[in-house]
């Protein structure tokens, strides 16, 4: 079966293309019913109203320890003209829950009688009808509504439907899914040791992932086994999938336009497409179409990618079929820390980290790529830049979607400026003193945290500055570029900062002065970050020109980022520190032994939250984790600079 490169056939606009897909599935509500026991009905959608068949209690029960007695026997009595009740006739004791005998009406608190002799006791104080009592039906009368159809039943509800004598629920039946992973370079997690990983072979996650979503909206998803790249086999997958017993089915990968992208032809021979392409990002490439009058969905392979499509489209649908209703996250209004700009023409969903600085939430974006998990999984809300906008300013309020409760964002630092692997370990040791606070690092470099600061979008931020006049860190870009804003300037660690080389060092690489070697391809981090400083200010001691440096314009933002590269033969060499280059197993030339402080505003720096961190930056647990790391010293940490 011939195949040739696809072309977008039909591009929706997000609202339009759901419209498509729910007018062209419209039943609501219409999965069959099936029974099961009270405790397995949690979270599951009720497909008929439950009514009770026994009232709860079935009995007038004792709602006390005492005495049960007719409340017209008591009349009169106080503590001026006690009154005395023979037990037995007048007087029965019982327990909590016990059954009323009969012709009694109240119950005495056990605390509230005395005994006079073995057969009589005294009250001070009457007692009214039904005092203490559980009436029948109090909770439950049988025959009344408990739950409407379509209700989801909580843990709550288990009490409530086995007290009214429901032991079979009717629940709609979840739909079933079956999700078929496809590319010749998926290979199994479970088979697939990390070491033997080889170069073009992908970890097939998403169906894992996709399959986990599906269950939390009420569907029951079926991982299908990796299908290779070949259209007539991704082909007869699908169309047994159609002739079995699933409500839908969704291939992962090939939605897209390429040559060989087999979800739009494998569509287009077994049924009818209805939207291929949608103008969101990420998941522009998702394919929805109709087999055999069952949802089909080629869902795009890169991660983000399929998680933006399933929750717009995949999850609606599901919960419209069981006739639950759509959810809608809590939005809340966030200033953006820096402005951002976007692609006129399609609506972006920016997935950004929060957190309450001052007055205000801020959101600072995280990398946008579809194919960085990490990019969601690390993200507190969502921004959605609409398609008509070119982009959004900064400390200009927008709404955000919110993936974490405004509580924990309430509870988190937020940290600016240049990055460093003890923030991680900072991030961790923070969590195992107190679980509820977080630490939320964004790295654009020192100087890029100290505008953070200056502009009050951040906590605290990160620096290591130098001054080539006085060999000093931070102190004169603090007096230059925050002469208004008084800050703490708290000293985190020491550590070493050098040239991070392959293992063996192949090119012979001795300094800085080999990077003007034209066989040499180096990597550099942003403008503005304390080690792209501290490079040129060596380039400038040596006299080499940063345009004879083949690279120095290719830029990364954290130190990691520069040992991968290294690692991964983009570069032979970048400046970065020590504890990189050892994580990876790389070699290390070292520069300098660089300050590293944290910059903290002095309207921030009592506050119990920022008092936790500077707490937790001197206890040894800390420091021995960071010295573990390599390339630091924390004879310095906490310290205030003066």
């Amino acid at each position: 079966m011939a195949t040739k490169r696809n072309v977008y056939l039909n591009m929706k606009p997000l609202d339009e293309a759901r419209q498509i897909l729910f007018d062209h599935f419209p039943a609501v509500g219409t999965m069959p019913a099936e029974t099961i026991s009270p405790p397995d009905s949690v979270g599951r959608i009720l497909a008929e109203p439950v009514t009770a068949k026994v009232s709860s209690p079935n009995f007038h029960a004792a709602a006390m320890d005492g005495v049960a007695v007719k409340a017209e026997d008591t009349f009169g009595a106080s503590e001026t003209r006690p009154r005395e009740l023979q037990v037995g006739s007048q007087a029965r004791f019982l327990n909590t829950g016990h059954v009323m005998p009969p012709d009694t009406d109240a119950v005495i608190m056990i605390e509230n009688i005395q005994m006079v002799g073995d057969d009589r006791i005294r009250i001070e104080a009457p007692a009214f009808p039904w005092q203490h009592v559980r009436k029948m039906g109090e909770d439950i009368v049988a025959t009344e509504l408990l739950y409407p159809r379509g209700h989801v039943v909580s843990p709550y509800c288990v009490g409530a439907l086995i007290s009214g004598g429901i032991y079979d629920v009717p629940v709609r039946r979840k739909p079933r899914v079956l999700i078929i992973p496809t590319g010749s370079e998926l290979v199994d997690w479970r088979t697939t040791a990390p070491e033997n990983l080889k170069p073009g072979q992908v970890l097939e996650t998403n169906a894992y992932v996709l399959e986990k979503m599906i269950a939390a909206c009420g569907g029951h998803a079926v991982r299908h086994e990796r299908v290779m790249d070949d259209l007539a086999l991704i082909r007869q997958t699908v169309d047994d999938a159609v002739a079995g017993d699933f409500d839908m089915v969704m291939t992962i990968g090939g939605s897209s336009a390429g040559s060989e992208d087999y979800a739009l032809p494998v569509l287009q021979d077994l049924g009818e497409m209805l939207v291929h392409g949608v103008t969101i990002m990420p998941g522009k490439p998702v394919l929805l179409g109709d087999i055999q009058g069952k949802p089909f969905f080629g869902i795009p392979g890169y991660p983000v990618s399929a998680i933006i499509a399933l929750e717009q489209f995949v999850q609606p649908l599901i919960r419209r079929m069981l006739g639950a209703a759509d959810e809608s996250r809590r939005t809340v209004a966030v200033v953006p820390t820096r402005k951002i700009a976007s692609k006129l023409g399609v609506e972006e969903f920016l997935r950004v980290k929060l957190g309450q600085v001052g007055e205000n939430i801020v959101a600072t974006p995280l990398p946008r790529g579809a194919g960085m998990i990490t990019s969601i999984t690390e993200a507190d809300g969502i921004i959605r830049i609409p398609s008509q906008s070119e982009g959004i300013k900064d400390n200009d309020p927008v709404q955000a979607e919110l993936l974490r409760p405004l509580s924990a964002i309430r509870n988190t630092i937020v940290v600016v400026g240049s990055h460093d692997n003890t923030l991680d370990v900072l991030a961790d040791q923070l969590r195992a003193g107190d679980a509820a606070l977080t630490l939320s690092s964004s790295h654009v470099g020192s100087m890029g945290g100290l505008m953070a600061v200056k502009r009050g979008v951040c906590h605290l931020a990160g620096a290591h500055l130098l001054d080539t006049q006085t060999g000093e860190y931070n102190r004169s870009y603090i007096q230059r570029y925050l002469p208004d804003t008084p800050v703490k300037r708290v000293n985190l660690v020491m550590r070493d900062q050098g040239l991070i080389i392959p293992k063996g060092n192949p090119k012979g690489i001795t300094g800085i002065e080999a990077l003007g070697r034209e066989d040499i391809v180096f990597i550099n981090r942003q403008g503005g970050s304390g080690t792209r400083i501290l490079l040129d200010y060596r380039l400038e001691q040596i006299g080499l020109s940063p345009e004879k440096i083949n690279g120095y314009f290719n830029e990364e933002f954290t130190h990691m980022n520069v040992a991968v590269a290294v690692l991964g033969g983009a570069a032979d060499a970048g400046l970065g520190i020590y504890a990189a280059a050892k994580a990876l197993g790389l070699d290390f030339i070292p520069v300098v032994t660089e300050q590293y402080d944290l910059i903290i505003p002095e309207a921030h720096f009592t506050s119990g939250n920022i008092q936790v961190l500077l707490e937790t930056i001197t206890t040894d647990i800390f420091k021995q984790r960071v010295e573990a790391l390599g390339g630091y010293s924390t004879e310095k940490t906490g310290s205030i600079m003066e």
